[in-house]
């Protein structure tokens, strides 16, 4: 059966079935290729999309404007709105559909976003909540097709490190749905929710896919991916010293890869990274605390297992795939 995504929101993987992922990675990989044959694309041509971002951003927002810019939409960048401050969510959602035929937010609070995407009139695009990043995990997704040579759902990926913040809830919701042997790889207290961890069980059941909580380092055995974040997210910059005690034990590094026993495993990080000291974060972080780096040593992400630029790389071919697939002129 065909799959159809126009006028759909790209809130949380959740909303789409196995069939629905695995076309929006198909049609990265044909835009990524159309992109490297130096095709210029008009999918979005005629398009306006409008960026609204709460937090900063690197790859977000220049993978969005490029991958408007290669297919012709017209985007505006919004930080300064009146949202939330003397017009509310539900108004400001009501305005921007009017101009535009896409709205991405990045922020905070999920109810953002899903109160944008109750009364815009045109699709919503997560661009990052404290719950989810789905956009990060097609990228993540389509990297793991490129460098590893297994269909997805043969696949052991191990997440390691706060299980329980956007990417580890967001990878395993996509692990699930995948059908992958997901392993979350932390500390007890912070594993992912009961509720959702649950819940994808559930959705495991059809897909085929495992979900385990571990604290065990020798649970890598047999990865295939070696994911990890940030300790630390936006706005917890004041609990350094407790992650840092809490996930000292769970840092990339060869040990680690090692204990995976696979010469050919891949590291992943959705970017940016504390993997050295060269930072005003990274030097400040040395200075208090005497690390030269956190969830991941400088060896591991210089290494021959790390693929975290063509992830980064792949975050623009994937939103191009979901803005396309859902306001495109496919």
């Amino acid at each position: 059966m065909p799959v159809n995504l126009r006028g759909r929101h790209f809130i949380t993987l959740k909303d789409f079935t196995p069939e629905e992922i695995k076309y929006m990675l198909q049609l990265s990989a044909d835009l990524k290729a159309k992109k490297r044959a130096g095709i210029r694309g008009n999918l979005l041509e005629g398009k306006n999309v409008v960026l609204l971002f709460e937090k900063t951003s690197t790859r977000t927002r220049c993978a969005f404007e490029v991958a408007c810019f290669d297919e012709g939409a017209n985007v505006t960048f919004l930080t300064n709105s009146q949202m939330g401050k003397k017009e509310t969510i539900e108004d400001t959602a009501k305005v921007l559909g009017r101009y535009y035929d896409g709205i991405e937010f990045r922020g905070f609070e999920q109810d953002t976003v899903d109160e944008l995407a109750k009364h815009a009139g045109v699709p919503v695009w997560n661009g990052l909540t404290d719950l989810y990043h789905p956009t990060q995990i097609l990228a993540d997704f389509l990297t793991v097709m490129e460098h590893v040579n297994k269909p997805l759902n043969k696949v052991k990926f191990v997440y390691a490190g706060d299980a329980r913040n956007n990417m580890g809830n967001s990878l395993m919701i996509g692990a699930a749905k995948m059908g992958m042997d997901f392993i979350a790889l932390a500390p007890k207290e912070l594993f992912p929710e009961e509720a959702l961890v649950a819940e994808m069980r559930e959705v495991c059941k059809e897909t085929g896919g495992t979900i385990t909580l571990t604290e065990n380092i020798d649970d890598v055995k047999g990865a295939d991916v070696i994911y990890t974040d940030v300790w630390v997210s936006m706005g917890e910059e004041h609990m350094f010293e407790e992650r840092i005690n809490q996930l000292k034990a769970y840092q990339v590094n060869m040990e680690m890869i090692k204990k995976t026993e696979n010469d050919d495993v891949i590291f992943m990080h959705c970017l940016p990274a504390f993997h050295d000291n060269l930072t005003a974060v990274g030097a400040d972080i040395e200075a208090k605390f005497g690390l030269t780096a956190m969830e991941v040593t400088d060896e591991v992400f210089r290494s021959k297992h790390s693929v975290v630029f063509d992830e980064a790389e792949n975050r623009m071919h994937t939103i191009k795939a979901v803005m396309c697939a859902t306001i495109g002129n496919l």
